[in-house]
């Protein structure tokens, strides 16, 4: 072993290594640059991609977001225009009662005022018929009483069969007999 650190070797064999080094490298090197540029292209389309998927994401959101304050804004629209919409029954309603209220009060007051009207003509019938009665008879003699048998001809007068007299619900309005 020699005594110092100094290699023998052979100068063509180192030179014809380096060489081939020389050779190798460059191959290697332009792998590791294609790579490198390659890896390169990869993460800026990967870039890319991701910043289109936020972005529709945003998008998507906002759409949602959007859409729901449509929907929110149209409920509260709908609750608003049913709540009118049931005032508005509400006050038909009150409306219509009042008015049918009034006409059939006023319908009872023309009623009453008839009914008034029939009992005073059937009073005044019942009189006229005692008259009529009281003047047939002979002056002597009690006057007669109709009865329903009796066959006297007096079904010409309104309201008056067999010699009685109706009751005042068979009478119309203008008191010309029955309905």
């Amino acid at each position: 072993m020699p005594l110092t650190r100094n290699v023998i070797v052979d100068r063509e064999a180192a030179l014809s290594l380096i060489d081939e080094l020389r050779s190798a490298v460059p191959e290697e090197v332009r792998a590791a640059k294609r790579i490198s540029h390659d890896r390169d292209k990869i993460m800026e389309h990967s870039q890319e991609e991701a910043e289109q998927i936020v972005a529709r994401a945003q998008e998507q959101a906002a759409y949602l977001i959007s859409e729901r304050g449509l929907i929110e804004e149209a409920a509260a629209q709908s609750e608003q225009i049913l709540a009118q919409a049931q005032a508005d029954a509400a006050a038909i309603r009150n409306g219509s009662d009042e008015y049918a209220s009034s006409v059939l009060n006023d319908l009872a007051s023309e009623v009453d005022r008839t009914l008034v009207a029939i009992e005073g003509g059937m009073h005044l019938l019942e009189e006229r018929r005692a008259a009529y009665a009281s003047s047939l008879a002979p002056a002597s003699q009690p006057a007669l009483v109709a009865t329903p048998d009796d066959d006297r001809d007096d079904d010409h007068l309104p309201g008056v069969a067999n010699g009685n007299a109706q009751r005042g619900d068979d009478w119309n309005r203008d008191g010309r007999g029955r309905r």
